[in-house]
């Protein structure tokens, strides 16, 4: 069942950054580009967290999930502040 809902958030992020990508290609508007890699990088963030909870159980990729949420997170917040200028 865990594998089930890890597989579906990582589903639910490839979509939001998919249809995030697809409105800054028709508008150009920064703030979607950098939204869209933000979830670009949460999906493989839950992409990491399937391999680690579901398919190498027995290692611990905690350090590596939580480095990638860290620069998804690091260029939004770039894009945040280069957009507000």
């Amino acid at each position: 069942m865990a594998a089930a809902i890890y597989t579906l958030c990582a589903l639910t992020s490839l979509a939001c950054a998919a249809l995030l990508l697809r409105g800054y290609a028709r508008s150009r508007s920064g703030l979607l580009l950098w939204s869209g890699l933000c979830f670009a990088g949460l999906t493989l963030n839950n992409l990491v967290l399937v391999l680690d909870k579901v398919v190498f159980v027995s290692e611990d990729l905690s350090i590596w999930r939580t480095s990638i949420a860290l620069a998804a997170m690091a260029v939004l917040l770039y894009g945040l502040i280069w957009d507000a200028e």
